[in-house]
């Protein structure tokens, strides 16, 4: 749950990427995500310079860079550790499993790796504008009317 809210809020704050600051409890409330968790996703997310904040009158949170430069590989890593179904599957927090006599030839751990290898290639590819886009482009598709020009 925690990068599934991470990016809800994220996807929020890019489309309001040129309003300000937002108010973590107008994100809360327009996201329906409890505002005590997403506040510390939130700041998980400034202490890895994914977001900025500002104190005070007009304060809150903004994305510290554009939505294109945000991949969502890097997002889920930092909110819920490696993408790797299985640790002996990680290239980041690699731990090999007890009970495997040789991992070179266990079936379970080369297809987890290829599971991470394609959802890394995918998820580190894709950032929040490629997301934007794609939700526009179904919208569009759903009522037959565009709503942005590529």
């Amino acid at each position: 749950m925690k990068a599934k809210y991470g990016l809800r809020a994220l996807l929020s704050l890019a489309r309001q990427e040129n309003q300000g600051p937002v108010l973590i409890s107008e994100l809360a409330e327009k996201e329906s995500i409890p505002k005590k968790f997403l506040e510390l996703i939130l700041l998980d997310l400034k202490n890895h310079g994914i977001l900025q904040s500002k104190k005070g009158k007009g304060g809150g949170y903004s994305l510290s860079r554009r939505p294109e430069a945000i991949k969502l590989g890097r997002v889920i890593r930092v909110l819920d550790g490696p993408l790797a179904p299985l640790p002996c599957a990680s290239q980041t927090a690699y731990v090999p499993c007890d009970e495997c006599e040789d991992e070179k030839t266990c079936g379970i751990r080369l297809v987890m790796k290829d599971v991470r290898d394609a959802m890394a290639t995918i998820l580190d590819s894709t950032s929040l504008a490629d997301v934007l886009h794609q939700v526009e482009k179904a919208s569009a598709q759903k009522t037959g009317v565009p709503t942005y020009q590529i």
